[in-house]
């Protein structure tokens, strides 16, 4: 099962420790974390479902490129790393 981990700033508005869940893809893990942390969704996805203009995920140290459907692969043995992302110059 893949293992998902929300950053320590994320965690700093809705705590949530590693989960392992079920999923082969990002968006069907997320879909997992979501069902037993329904709080951290909102932190994450926007209302259309998509991922949020400043949150970026790594799979295996790997940017998420599907940042729309989130269909990237997670393996059995992914480590899934949600981390808010920094914009600005």
């Amino acid at each position: 099962m893949p293992r998902i981990v929300f950053a320590p700033a994320i965690q700093r508005h809705q705590p949530c420790p590693p989960l392992h869940v079920a999923g082969s893809t990002v968006n069907g893990a997320l879909a997992a974390a979501f069902a037993e942390k329904p709080q951290m969704r909102d932190y994450i996805l926007d209302e259309q479902g998509t991922l949020r203009r400043h949150v970026a995920i790594f799979v295996d140290g790997r940017v998420v490129k599907d940042r729309l459907h989130l269909t990237d692969p997670a393996g059995e043995n992914a480590e899934i790393y949600v981390v808010q992302a920094l914009s600005g110059g």
